[in-house]
C-alpha cells in the first residue's frame, strides 16, 4: 500500500444533505473539490455544489444558465430511446451532450479546520455565454495580497478556464477565460519565479495527443504563453488515462512541490506528486511512481462518481499539508500528510519554506 494520507476521523466534512439548495425546485446532488484558503483566521472551502431539480420515475431533469443569468429546467423521458444515461456525469441526447448538473461555488468557513458552515447562498454562479452550463473545481490562490480564482468555465462553446479575483471576498472582479477550449484544472504558482508568473494547466486531446499537464508563463496573469508539455501520461500505470494538477505548488528546499491527481482507464483517480526545479519550474527533477493517496476508504469508493479521490485545496502548516478533497464526486473529505514524507517517496530530502 503506498497511501500516505492521514484522513479525518471526522470524514466526510460536509455531504449534499449539510448544504441549502440555490433556489427552491432544485436539489443538491454533490458536493465537490472545493478550493482552500486562509482568511481573517480562518479555513475557507470554495465548494463546488452541483443542482438539479429531483428526479422522477418518469423523467430525468437538468437545468442550465442563461447567458442572461435566469433558470432554465429541460425535461427527459427515461423511456426515450435517444437519451443516454450511461454517465451519471452527463447526458447524451441525440448527439448532443448535457451535464447532469449544474455547478456553482459556495463558501464554507471553519474555525478549527474541520468543523465546517456553509454560507446559504451562492458565492459565485455562471455568468454570461462561456458560464451558462456552470462554473467547476476552483483553485484559490493568494498572490501579492490578492485571491486569485481560477475554475473550469462550462457552455456549449466548450469547457475553459476561467479567472476571478478579489482581496475581500465581497467585490470580485472577472477576468474572463485565461485559456480556451478545451482546458481545464489550472492552478497559479503563489509567486513570481525568475521574474514571471507561471500556471500549470491540463488542455483536452481531441484524439490526437493525450490528457496531459502543461506549463505556461505570464507578465500579468492575464496574457498566457510559452506553453509546454510538462507532464505526461503513462501507459499501464496508475495514472495512464488522464492527469492534472491540484492545487498552487508548495515552495520546498528541494523545489516546487505539485500534488497531482491521476486516473487509469477504468476512471480510479489518485494523487501523485511532482517536483519541479526552484528556478525553472519547466524542469521535472521527480515524480511518483505510486499514487500518495488513493480511493480505499468507503467513502471514496461508493458516492455519485466511485473510485474518485480529487484535490483542488490545501493549506501548509510547517511540514504539514492539510488536503482538502472530493470523495467519489459527492462528499468533501480532509487529510494531512508529511511534506518530508511526500518527498521522501520521490527519493528527495527537503522540507517545505
Amino acid at each position: 500500500m503506498s497511501d500516505i494520507a492521514r484522513r479525518f476521523p471526522t470524514n466526510p466534512l460536509l455531504s449534499p444533505q449539510d448544504v441549502r439548495p440555490s433556489c427552491e425546485g432544485l436539489a443538491v446532488h454533490c458536493l465537490l473539490n472545493p478550493g482552500v484558503f486562509r482568511f481573517r483566521g480562518k479555513t475557507w472551502l470554495l465548494l463546488r455544489v452541483a443542482e438539479a431539480p429531483p428526479a422522477t420515475d418518469e423523467h430525468v431533469s437538468t437545468v442550465i444558465r442563461t447567458p442572461e443569468g435566469d433558470l432554465e429546467v429541460l425535461k427527459y423521458r427515461r423511456d426515450d430511446p435517444d437519451l443516454d444515461l450511461s454517465d451519471p456525469r452527463v447526458f447524451r441526447y441525440r448527439g448532443e451532450v448535457l451535464l447532469t448538473t449544474l455547478s456553482h461555488l459556495r463558501l464554507a468557513s471553519s474555525s478549527d479546520g474541520v468543523h465546517f458552515e456553509p454560507a446559504t447562498s451562492p458565492t459565485l454562479e455562471g455568468f454570461g455565454l462561456y458560464e451558462t452550463w456552470g462554473i467547476e473545481d476552483c483553485r484559490v490562490t493568494e498572490i501579492e495580497g490578492r485571491f486569485y480564482l481560477t475554475y473550469t468555465a462550462v457552455s456549449p462553446r466548450g469547457i475553459a478556464v476561467g479567472m476571478t479575483s478579489t482581496e475581500d471576498w465581497q467585490e470580485f472582479t472577472r477576468h474572463g477565460n485565461i485559456f480556451p477550449p478545451c482546458n481545464k484544472d489550472c492552478a497559479l504558482f503563489p509567486e513570481r519565479v525568475s521574474g514571471a508568473y507561471w500556471a500549470l494547466h491540463r488542455p483536452a486531446s481531441t484524439g490526437i495527443g493525450s490528457h496531459d499537464i502543461w506549463i505556461a508563463r505570464s507578465p500579468d496573469l492575464i496574457h498566457w504563453g510559452r506553453h509546454e508539455c510538462l507532464l505526461r501520461v503513462r501507459p499501464g500505470r496508475w495514472d495512464s488515462a488522464r492527469i492534472g494538477a491540484g492545487a498552487s505548488p508548495i515552495r520546498t528546499t528541494a523545489g516546487w512541490l505539485e500534488i497531482y491527481h491521476g486516473a487509469d482507464e477504468n476512471y480510479r483517480y489518485c494523487l501523485g506528486a511532482v517536483l519541479l526545479d526552484a528556478n525553472d519550474p519547466t524542469r521535472v527533477l521527480a515524480r511518483s511512481e505510486e499514487p500518495i493517496m488513493e480511493p480505499i476508504a468507503p467513502y471514496e469508493q461508493k458516492g455519485f462518481f466511485g473510485n474518485v479521490v480529487f484535490t483542488n485545496g490545501h493549506v501548509v502548516d510547517g511540514d504539514t499539508v492539510t488536503l482538502y478533497y472530493g470523495a467519489s464526486d459527492c462528499v468533501i473529505c480532509g487529510a494531512t500528510l508529511s511534506i518530508r514524507e511526500i518527498l521522501g517517496t520521490l527519493g528527495v530530502e527537503g522540507e517545505a519554506i
